[in-house]
């Protein structure tokens, strides 16, 4: 697996003004919804509920705001949202997936395929780009203050299952299979360490670096766009320069 940090991305979002941050709650809460709507109000026999409250909880999200949503999921019946997923390719042939939640999928998909087009990339169909990802649990371990010792993390989280494990600046990213996540963050808090982030996502199995000034310019734009738009949760790509 490639040693390649994600923790620049996400920190870079966990310092986004106000709105910016409310945005990412409305988003987080349309997720809820529909989790609660498939599986039910209760975390310990909703694993993809459980999940996202864990991710609710890593962007801040106040405890009254997650319990708001889950009771309003639970008593009403007229907001209906779909997970629709879309893949493509930035400049270059970035691969680019992009995962929405939407309750109107012409608006979604209309938006999804101008960005694309608008930035010098083009959307494609299911699966173009998919196999080149790979779907992994990610938690990010502080260490800002360096005293962490490496070794006794790393034999922690591997014998609480993890798969991998690097070290990237000031913090630790522990790669896990993405059903293990919640285990294994458990017992690394329960070991005393900080976790940043525990989050499901899509891990390239290759990257990309652009050379092209224009390149550069345009990816980055495309990401930015996509990242804004009200039905996207997230966005997964394979470019290097992500920093």
């Amino acid at each position: 697996m490639s040693g390649h940090s994600k923790w620049a991305n996400i920190k870079h979002k966990k310092e986004k003004t106000d709105a910016q941050r409310a945005k990412i709650f409305t988003k987080i809460g349309k997720e809820l919804t529909i989790a609660v709507k498939e599986g039910g109000g209760d975390p310990a026999s909703n694993s993809k509920l459980r999940d996202l409250i864990l991710k609710a909880k890593s962007n801040n999200v106040p405890n009254e705001n997650i319990e708001r949503t889950i009771k309003k999921a639970l008593g009403s019946t007229s907001e209906t949202y779909e997970e629709i997923v879309y893949e493509g390719y930035g400049p270059a042939g970035i691969a680019v997936i992009v995962e929405t939640t939407t309750d109107n999928r012409n608006r979604t998909a209309g938006n999804v395929r101008a960005y694309f087009a608008k930035y010098h990339g083009n959307m494609g169909q299911t699966g173009c780009v998919s196999y080149l990802f790979e779907d992994k649990g990610v938690i990010v371990v502080n260490n800002e203050d360096g005293d962490v010792d490496e070794d006794k993390l790393m034999e922690t989280a591997l014998e609480a299952g993890a798969e991998d494990f690097a070290a990237e600046g000031e913090v630790f990213e522990i790669y896990t299979v993405p059903d293990d996540l919640f285990a294994i963050q458990e017992a690394l808090k329960e070991a005393g360490y900080e976790i940043l982030s525990a989050e499901k996502s899509k891990i390239p199995s290759n990257y990309v670096t652009l050379e092209s000034e224009e390149d550069l310019k345009f990816m980055g734009l495309l990401i930015e766009k996509l990242e804004d738009d009200d039905d996207v949760i997230n966005v997964y790509h394979n470019w290097e320069n992500c920093d």
